[in-house]
């Protein structure tokens, strides 16, 4: 009975064990993909990915693949962004001038099926990573020369970057951002880089000398500038001193010279005002012996008209010659004294005209030496055309001028006619118009008719019969007289 018992309980626990295993088996090979990770399920007949954000989930049984229809094979990529750098890498450009660079690069895995379908393990993807990222970098910077390589590092990342891009698009993979182009140096038996190091900083040394030499030079000139104002401006300074002093000394002289003007001027009125009033007191005394003259010539007259008619015709007409004889004596010594006085006066008149002429010349000439010529001609334009006094006095003394070159004329054709002028009105100069009358028609008529006049009395009668006797004229000295 014992016998029995014992095999069936070992049957029980059995059945017992090999159902918890059946049950807790399953969970031996349960798999909860990490957040970081992404697990590329390869089955019998169809690959499925695993991880955050997959449609299928991120949990799966890893069964063995030697289990049948169940087995499966497992690849675990990183879904975190990872880097592939270069340090040392030995690179050429364009010239084959060899240099050792530094890249850095970051990518991420985008397309986790196709990147598994490329790779049999993530370390073989970088191992591939770095051949696409090195062969583009020998590619592009083969194709530049060193001088351009190390003025446009940013450049060149750029262009790294989009090499990798395009081949990186059949690997799943992706790049995060621009790849780093960190450091460039020579080679170990190189000094390519260092010498274009040299020669820039000589340059920037160079450079930055040229500037603080010009900048010196810019404040040395500003300084010789200012010196040269303040200069200048001290100068300017004393002149405008030096010319406020010569103004103000010339304003005196000319005002020294003006006053010594005005005194030869009234020097000058006060001699034409002295020979006026002698002239009119000679006039005036010429006029009152005339009258007299005229009176006693009247009164010899009325004597001998009273004996002229007691006694005969004839002692009548002796009278009256003997009159009209004594008459133009008489006119002959006034005319003389009348024109000895207009000679005085004209003298008088050229003398004061002289005294006045030469003050303003020499007014003039100081005033020509203080003053430059155009300002004289200025003044002088300005004094003729606005003062009318000015002018007045420039036409009375044309007029004088005139009236002296007439008057002369005048007094040699009287000379030398030997014609006796008796002038009853008015001046010497309006007797001698008339006398020059005489040689006009209206004088001819005039003459005519007083001689007509003359006619209609007796004793005018016997003056014009005597008058115009055909006998031959008396001779006195050879030279035939003139009635």
């Amino acid at each position: 009975m014992l016998d029995i018992v014992i095999p069936s309980l070992f049957g029980a626990i059995a059945l017992i064990g090999m159902g918890i295993l059946f049950l807790t088996l399953p969970m031996l090979f349960r798999v909860v993909v990490t957040t970081n990770d992404t697990d590329i399920v390869q089955r019998a007949s169809k690959t499925i990915a695993y991880g955050k954000g997959q449609p299928a989930g991120n949990t799966y049984y890893k069964w063995p693949s030697w289990v049948p229809h169940f087995g499966v094979m497992v690849t675990r990529l990183p879904v975190t962004v990872f880097p592939i750098s270069l340090k040392d890498y030995a690179a050429y450009d364009k010239g084959r001038v060899p240099f050792m660079i530094d890249i850095i690069g970051f990518f991420r895995i985008g397309d986790a099926l196709m990147a598994a379908e490329r790779l049999s393990s993530f370390d073989d993807l970088k191992s591939q990573l770095t051949g696409i990222l090195q062969g583009a970098i020998r590619s592009i910077l083969a194709s530049s020369e060193i001088e351009e390589i190390l003025e446009g590092r940013s450049k060149f990342g750029d262009m790294f970057t989009h090499a990798v891009d395009d081949q990186l698009k059949n690997w799943g993979v992706q790049t995060v951002k621009t790849i780093e182009l960190m450091d460039i140096r020579d080679a170990a038996d190189s000094k390519v880089i260092a010498n274009i190091m040299m020669k820039k900083k000589s340059l920037i040394e160079s450079q930055s000398r040229i500037e603080v030499a010009a900048n010196m030079q810019k404040a040395k000139t500003a300084e010789i500038d200012a010196n040269q104002a303040v200069g200048i401006r001290e100068q300017e300074a004393a002149q405008a001193v030096n010319v406020r002093q010569a103004e103000q000394v010339r304003s005196t002289q000319v005002a020294n010279e003006q006053a010594k003007q005005l005194v030869a001027e009234q020097m000058a009125i006060t001699a034409t005002k002295n020979m006026a009033i002698n002239q009119i007191n000679e006039v005036r005394a010429a006029e009152i012996a005339k009258q007299v003259q005229i009176v006693q010539a009247q009164q010899e007259q009325e004597v001998l008209i009273v004996k002229s008619n007691a006694v005969k015709q004839q002692n009548i007409i002796t009278a009256e010659g003997t009159q009209q004889k004594a008459i133009l004596e008489a006119e002959g010594t006034k005319q003389q004294t009348i024109l000895i006085a207009e000679g005085t006066l004209e003298s008088q008149k050229r003398a004061a005209e002289a005294i006045r002429l030469k003050g303003e010349a020499e007014g003039s000439a100081k005033f020509a030496l203080e003053v430059a010529p155009v300002n004289a001609q200025i003044t002088l334009a300005k004094e003729i055309g606005d003062n009318d006094g000015y002018q007045k006095y420039l036409v009375s003394i044309r007029t004088i001028d005139k009236e002296q070159a007439v008057g002369v004329a005048q007094a040699e054709a009287l000379v030398n006619s030997d014609i006796k002028v008796i002038a009853n009105t008015g001046g010497v100069v309006n007797g001698m118009k008339s006398v020059m009358d005489l040689f006009t028609p209206a004088g001819g008529t005039a003459v005519g008719a007083a001689l007509e006049g003359l006619a209609q009395t007796p004793v005018g009668a016997a003056i014009v019969d005597k008058l115009t006797e055909t006998a031959a004229p008396k001779k006195t000295n050879g030279v035939a007289e003139k009635h």
